[in-house]
This record gives C-alpha cells, sequence and structure tokens, in this order.
C-alpha cells in the first residue's frame, strides 16, 4: 500500500467510530459552561484540596472576576496572562477571559523576572492574575520594564479553602505569608477582597471562530520562546478531533492530570474536561505525588495523562497502586518519549491495553496523533487524529515526501493548526509552508512513518547530531541507556567537530541512580562505554561522557537541552 492509499483507507479505521472530520461546534469556553450550568448546575467540576467546586460556582466566580478586570479597563481583544500553577484561580481566569472575550496567555510559574518581562511585554498582556509566593521573586522586579502591564491581581494558594482550613494552614505554617510590596508602575490588587467584592451579573461577548483566545508560548528549549496566536475554531476542532478516538460519556467523566495548564497539553486535559462537563482534579504541585494519589482514590479517573517521566516516579510511589482504574478509558502519555519497558509496569497498575502514547505541539492545539484504543502500537505516538493530514518530507527542503520507515521532518495540516507566531512574519513563514496544495506546519520534529500510518517520533530537528555522514538521534541513544541501572536520566547533546566541518562530537550527560553513585565516576563511565559497544552503531557512540548531579528539566519534565547546550 502506498502513502496515498494508506490515507485514503487507514488499516487502523475499523477501530475508530470515525476517521472523518467532526463539524467543529461554534461555542466560547464561557458558552460551554454556560450550557452545563443550564443543564446540571450542581455538577462536580473542580476538586482541589479537598474543597469541591462545582460548574454554577465555577461560572459564577467566573462572573465575578469578569467583572473586576472590566472595572479596570479589559475590553476584547485584550490579553490577561495566567501565572499561576494548577488551581481553581487558573481554570476561572481561562472562563473569565472568554467571557469578555480576551486572550489567556499561560506564563509559567517557573520563569525568572526577566523570562516573565519577556513574555508580558511581548504578549501585550495588560492584567496579570499572579499568586502571592511567586509576586516578589518574579513579578516585582519587572515593575518599571513593562508599560502595557496595568494591574497584577494577586491570588493566594488556599483562596478557595474554607475558614478553618485556612487558620489551620496559618497556624502551622504550611502556606507561608507574603508581604506585597508596593509598585509604581501597575496596581497590585488582592484577588481574594476584590473578587468577592465584584458585581455578580452575567458577561457576555460574542467571539468569531478566527478570533485568537489564546497566545500560548512555545517551551523555548531550542530558541527564545514565541507566542503562538490560538483561535476558537483551531480549539474547538482539535476537542472534537481528540473526543473521536474516545467515547466519552457527558458528565460522567473524572479527568485527572498533573500536566501544568501553562503548558498546551494541560490546558487540552482542562478544556476537554469542561466541554465534558467533567470533574477536573486540580493539583497545584506535580512533585507531590502522594496528595495527587489520594484525590485519584477518592475520585477514580476515566482519563489519565501525565508526560512519561511522571509516569515513572508514580511507579515508586505507594499510593499509585491503590487507586482504582477500573472505569479508566485511557492513560495518556505525551510530552516525551516512553521508554517501551516502562509501558508494561504502567498497566499492570492501570489495566492492560489502556496506556497510548499521543503527540502534538503548542502550534497545533495540541494534539495530531494518537494511538487507537484497541489497536496501539508501543513506541509509537499512534497515528493521525481525524481531519489530520501527517507527511513525512526530506529534512532538508521539506520538499520530498519520505518513504514508509524513512525518517524525515513531520509536517501536518488540519483545523487545529496555528495561524502564526504573534509579532514574527519571517518565523511564521519558516513554520507554515506549502506542500502538495496545502499549508502544512513544518514541527521540527523527525519522525517516520510505517506502512499502517503509525508514526514514530525519532528526535527535534536540532537534537539530531550528524557523525561522519550519518544521523544519530539522540533518543535512541537515550532510551537504550534506560537499560543501565546505574543510569537514572540521560542526555545526548552535540558539539561541532573541529576536525570535520558539518559534523558534531556525540555528548553524553548522565544523572545517576544511587547504585551508580555508589560506584566511582570512572567505572561508571566505563562500563556505560561497554554497553555503547556493544548495542550501538560505532557512529553513535558517545566520544565524551559527563556526569552530573541532576540533569536540568523544563517546567513539563522534559530534558532541558537547551540548558545543557
Amino acid at each position: 500500500m502506498n502513502a496515498t492509499a494508506m490515507r485514503e483507507n487507514p488499516p487502523w479505521a475499523a477501530a475508530l467510530p470515525s476517521t472523518d472530520m467532526p463539524p467543529i461546534p461554534e461555542d466560547s469556553l464561557a458558552d460551554i459552561v454556560e450550557r452545563h450550568v443550564a443543564e446540571a448546575p450542581a455538577a462536580p467540576c473542580l476538586e482541589y484540596l479537598g474543597v469541591s467546586i462545582n460548574y454554577s460556582e465555577l461560572d459564577a466566580w467566573a462572573n465575578r472576576f469578569a467583572n473586576l478586570l472590566r472595572e479596570l479597563g479589559a475590553k476584547k481583544g485584550d490579553v490577561i496572562g495566567v501565572h499561576l500553577p494548577n488551581t481553581p484561580q487558573y481554570v476561572i481566569a481561562l472562563v473569565a477571559a472568554s467571557k469578555l472575550g480576551c486572550a489567556a496567555s499561560g506564563v509559567s510559574p517557573l520563569l525568572t523576572a526577566d523570562e516573565l518581562a519577556y513574555q508580558v511585554d511581548n504578549a501585550g498582556i495588560r492584567f496579570l492574575v499572579t499568586l502571592d509566593q511567586l509576586f516578589n521573586g518574579a513579578v516585582a522586579p519587572i515593575d518599571g520594564k513593562v508599560p502595557n502591564l496595568e494591574a497584577a491581581i494577586v491570588a493566594g494558594p488556599i483562596d478557595f479553602l474554607p475558614g478553618w482550613k485556612k487558620f489551620l494552614a496559618r497556624v502551622l505554617k504550611k502556606v507561608p505569608k507574603v508581604d506585597i510590596p508596593a509598585t509604581k508602575q501597575f496596581r497590585t490588587i488582592g484577588y481574594w477582597p476584590a473578587i468577592n467584592g465584584a458585581a455578580a451579573e452575567r458577561v457576555h461577548t460574542e467571539v468569531d471562530m478566527d478570533d485568537v483566545v489564546l497566545i500560548q508560548y512555545t517551551g523555548g528549549t531550542t530558541g527564545k520562546p514565541k507566542g503562538a496566536q490560538l483561535t476558537q475554531r483551531n480549539l474547538q476542532a482539535n476537542a472534537v478531533q481528540s473526543e473521536a478516538m474516545v467515547t466519552y460519556n457527558v458528565g460522567d467523566e473524572t479527568f485527572a492530570s498533573v500536566f501544568p495548564y501553562f503548558h498546551a497539553a494541560g490546558l487540552a486535559v482542562c478544556l476537554m474536561g469542561l466541554r465534558q462537563r467533567a470533574k477536573l482534579l486540580v493539583a497545584p504541585d506535580p512533585r507531590d505525588l502522594k496528595t495527587f494519589c489520594k484525590a485519584m482514590q477518592a475520585h477514580p479517573p476515566t482519563l489519565f495523562g501525565n508526560v512519561p517521566t511522571l509516569y515513572q516516579m508514580l511507579l515508586d510511589e505507594p499510593e499509585f497502586g491503590k487507586v482504582d482504574f477500573s472505569r479508566l478509558k485511557m492513560a495518556m502519555s505525551g510530552a516525551g518519549p516512553m521508554p517501551a519497558e516502562v509501558i508494561p509496569k504502567v498497566e499492570a497498575i492501570v489495566g492492560e491495553g489502556k496506556f497510548c502514547e499521543a503527540y502534538g505541539l503548542t502550534e497545533t492545539s495540541p494534539m495530531i496523533t494518537t494511538n487507537p484504543p484497541g489497536r496501539t502500537k508501543p513506541g509509537t505516538v499512534g497515528v493521525p487524529i481525524p481531519g489530520t493530514d501527517i507527511r513525512i518530507v526530506d529534512a532538508e527542503n521539506g520538499d520530498r515526501e519520505m518513504p514508509f520507515n524513512e525518517p524525515g521532518e513531520l509536517i501536518a495540516n488540519g483545523p487545529q493548526v496555528f495561524g502564526g507566531y504573534l509579532g514574527l512574519p519571517d518565523e511564521s513563514a519558516k513554520a507554515l509552508r506549502e506542500f502538495d496544495g496545502k499549508t502544512f506546519f513544518y514541527t521540527g520534529d523527525i519522525a517516520k512513518m510505517d506502512e499502517e500510518g503509525y508514526i514514530t517520533i525519532c528526535d527535534r530537528s536540532k537534537d539530531m547530531l550528524i557523525v561522519g555522514g550519518f544521523k544519530v538521534f539522540s533518543v535512541e541513544v537515550e532510551n537504550k541507556l534506560k537499560a543501565l541501572d546505574d543510569v537514572e536520566l540521560s542526555a545526548v547533546i552535540g558539539t561541532p567537530d573541529e576536525k570535520r566541518p558539518g559534523n558534531d562530537v556525540v555528548n553524553l550527560y548522565v544523572q545517576l541512580t544511587e547504585a551508580g553513585k555508589a560506584k566511582s565516576a570512572d567505572q561508571v563511565k566505563n562500563e556505560i562505554l561497554a554497553f555503547c559497544r556493544e548495542h550501538m552503531s560505532a557512529y553513535k557512540v558517545p566520544k565524551h561522557i559527563h556526569i552530573v548531579d541532576e540533569i536540568p528539566l523544563t517546567p513539563v519534565g522534559k530534558v532541558d537541552k537547551k540548558a545543557l547546550r
């Protein structure tokens, strides 16, 4: 079967309800929430630190926050920055922005002050909702540096807890008291008193399908972050495309994920959950796995989504094995490759056949592929979701489609693909190019497609090395090293080969397990080198091995190769 025939009649089609692109609803997020309120006002929505917020309460809080923002001068087309971990205030801000016809821009709580200033300035953020514990380190230092910022609304992590819990949290010093300094350029407003004092009437603004409703920034692991402009059409299209892969029951779903909402994957889980009138387990600290597992024990999930590193960490958490996964439909993994040997261990807990890897990017709202339920192929990121055209083209020029099983750059076309980067016409033109009569997004990821249409991600194009004219995929080397007991985490990067211009030298960075730390560095290096020589082609074997205390990670748990470089 050639590529065209495979696309027209995919072998995995029988595993799906339909491979056709579903109709795209013309609803805003605010419309969706209001519809849920009309149908089931008491339906549980957010579960946060033992507090439950239903859909009627979510809508009421969103109206109050929208009225507060409107009093401050917010109008349709403005940008609201959401500088928070996963909290009720984050979800409320998303719904409030939709009510006002504003774009929301997720801002990582891990940004430094300079990085925060860049995004606030670049996105044109006028109003920033932030956390008191983030203020002095990141927000206060940008005072006077971002003239477009008019107000910072400062929330607290325990705002929505009942009074007695707030009292105990303060007495037991579980939550530090933060003094907010005076600012000169922008106003500072306390979230909790302000939202309680705001008007309660309904706020509603018509949102067109091609209005930009999100400005999500790329991770910046290979360059300066860019603001991907996502429209109402992009988000709604991706939601119905994703839903076509799994049968959900509106009002009978529980979504559990510690993906941060400022990341495209976490935001997608949140928005899809709101569409399904699901109960969302809101986890403010992704590393507090015990609390997350306790929440899942109280509210057994039907959808479970996390990054590969977190799945591996969960396997070491005893409370994970006590969660009831009998109603679970899918345990989804994304934002990085999952080692094949880990999948059976996860499925031993969540259920056989329930784990599946998916793939997407900020620029694609985010999902473009996933494994079909009942037809998963471990080690792959699955097949294109309905309405999505995926091609693998030559990595050099991007103008020639590659044969099956030959690596090249993955490009994508579909209604979920963004329209361009904010204020970057050259970068947008480079990313969105014509191929075969359609506009495709050139992802920068190296992948290959097999005869059944399943896609395997090989590497980022900027992480692919050239050694002696041969391609070295860093992910392949890193995955092989997971077989070693001494290696907890590894990362491969290339440095220019001065003796052979145009070629790279393979550098391996290794974070050791406790077993590895018990040995000398030379012994560990020699064992790694012997393993590589036995299991890899000579050109893939690292020339330099660096033992480090800790390999840097991005906020969502990916290895931060930019920091390593």
